[in-house]
């Protein structure tokens, strides 16, 4: 098993699978793991720290089991804070070193894998021409447009098409480890490594309920921008499209024609789109009933919330506050010293998942 790494690789993309492996290699697996850089030199990631490699890509054996490629950014990009849940990264389609060791290691792998989105390195060689994909929910438009012969799948953690499996974002490499440890060793083997892990073998939900898969674009016109921002800003408002246009001056005929040009959505879909997010806030960040985030997000019902959060997460609104809310621990006051020790922790209280 070959790993690629290249400046600015994700740590987790590499971490988390690595120690899958390493994990099931203590319950009978034999994964034998080989880091490699365009050099041989360590690797910086994008998280505080620099990775050792073992060799460079032209010492990388002959025969691969399984090419291991993870996301990451251009060495010389910088993460500029902002306001958004969404960062506004370049892929790894962009690093000429990422791309010319795939090609070179790829016709040696029997299996090739992707991280995130290391993805797009495989899109961008036409590894996934006519295959069913996925990367991080952030990115699953941007696949699709620029590689349209991909047939990518926002809402899968992880997905298997032929020799090829690619993993959606970040900690989603554990799940896609976990998935080729059930292929290569099988279920029982799997399951003990998630036991060991503190994870599900297989965990409730896709990607999708992390955000709504499609992005607004940018527009330009002033108006229609004015109008976007007054649907942020009071999303329980009256933004019917009669109003909408009123606001920006124009015919409705006109504003549909803008959202679809320069939106890429219908006025009607952004303002539900806009809602929903407004909604998800409300629910992890806040106390308020249902009944309260429902007409605050500009729903009107929880009964009208609660269908539009199941056709776009596939969860209910109070699904989604408690997945989102907390990891699951439970706080409680310090408890005065006892002389016995043996039932501070109860499993309830401690967050344990059943898997």
């Amino acid at each position: 098993m070959v790993f690629v790494l290249y400046d600015k690789v994700t740590l987790q993309d590499v971490a988390a699978p690595l120690e899958i492996f390493a994990r099931a290699n203590d319950f009978g697996a034999r994964y034998r793991v080989l880091l490699v850089s365009p050099t041989g030199q360590p690797v910086g990631t994008t998280a505080f720290t620099r990775l050792c490699v073992d060799a460079p890509v032209a010492d990388a054996p002959g025969s691969i089991d399984t090419l291991f490629v993870p996301g990451g950014v251009p060495a010389d990009f910088a993460f500029t804070p902002s306001a958004h849940d969404i960062p506004e990264e370049l892929t790894p389609d962009t690093v000429p070193e990422a791309l010319a060791a795939v090609r070179e290691l790829a016709p040696r792998a029997s299996r090739i894998a992707s991280v995130c989105t290391g993805a797009f390195v495989l899109a961008a060689l036409g590894m996934l021409d006519g295959r069913h994909a996925t990367t991080h929910w952030a990115h699953c438009a941007k696949l699709a447009r620029e590689y349209p012969r991909v047939m990518v799948d926002p809402d899968a953690l992880f997905v298997y098409d032929g020799p090829y499996v690619t993993g959606a974002g970040i900690s989603a490499g554990t799940d896609l480890a976990l998935a080729i440890v059930e292929n290569d060793y099988g279920t029982d083997v799997a399951r003990r490594v998630a036991r060991w892990m503190v994870v599900f073998l297989q965990r409730p939900g896709g990607q999708a309920q992390f955000s709504v898969w499609s992005e607004a674009g940018v527009p330009t016109a002033r108006g229609l921008r004015q109008v976007l921002d007054a649907v942020v800003l009071d999303p329980a408002a009256d933004h019917s499209t009669a109003a909408m246009a009123a606001r920006a001056m124009v015919s409705e005929r006109h504003l549909a024609r803008m959202f679809r040009d320069e939106v890429g959505m219908t006025p009607a879909r952004y303002v539900e789109r806009t809602r929903l997010e407004a909604a998800k806030l409300l629910l992890v960040n806040g106390n308020d009933s249902q009944e309260s985030v429902a007409r605050r997000a500009g729903f009107g019902s929880p009964e009208t919330m609660r269908r539009i959060f199941r056709r776009n997460l596939g969860v209910s609104p109070g699904g989604y506050r408690s997945r989102f809310r907390t990891t699951g621990i439970v706080r409680r006051p310090p408890e005065p010293p006892s002389a016995d020790h043996g039932e501070k922790l109860r499993p309830e209280h401690t967050g344990q998942l059943t898997l």
